[in-house]
């Protein structure tokens, strides 16, 4: 996944992060066995600490003002396989073994429930 580009430590990869205004930096959960793009979160630095060192998938929730550890109410878990920040270090990537629905509404992913009519640039 890295393409030989050094990889990160942990404590260089929470110093490294661009977090926004706001104090979030957005986390794109994938599936590490088919690549599949599961959803998007939102982490502070001490979500992504979390995630970096405990093994599991933990965002900060913007509604609910509280940190949420994916799948402790649920059981649909999310195991940390991988992580990279992207090139501008202002988007973190996380690749995981899903268990279950990534999404609340009980979908695998996220992205299923409403397809968008684009024009597919390879076809035209």
């Amino acid at each position: 996944m890295t393409d030989g580009a050094p990889v990160l430590d942990r404590d260089a990869a929470l110093t490294t992060a661009r977090f926004g205004a706001d104090g979030l930096l957005p986390a794109v959960v994938q599936e590490h066995a088919t690549g599949e793009v599961l959803m998007l979160g939102w982490m502070d630095r001490e979500a992504m600490r979390r995630t970096l060192t405990e093994g599991r998938v933990t965002f900060w929730s913007r509604s609910r003002q509280e940190y949420w550890r994916k799948g402790d109410t649920s059981g649909h878990i999310q195991v940390v396989r991988s992580a990279a920040l992207d090139c501008d270090a202002d988007v973190l990537l996380v690749r995981v073994d899903q268990t279950g629905a990534a999404c609340h509404t009980g979908a695998h992913s996220c992205f299923d429930t409403h397809p968008v009519d684009a024009v597919d640039g390879a076809a035209a």
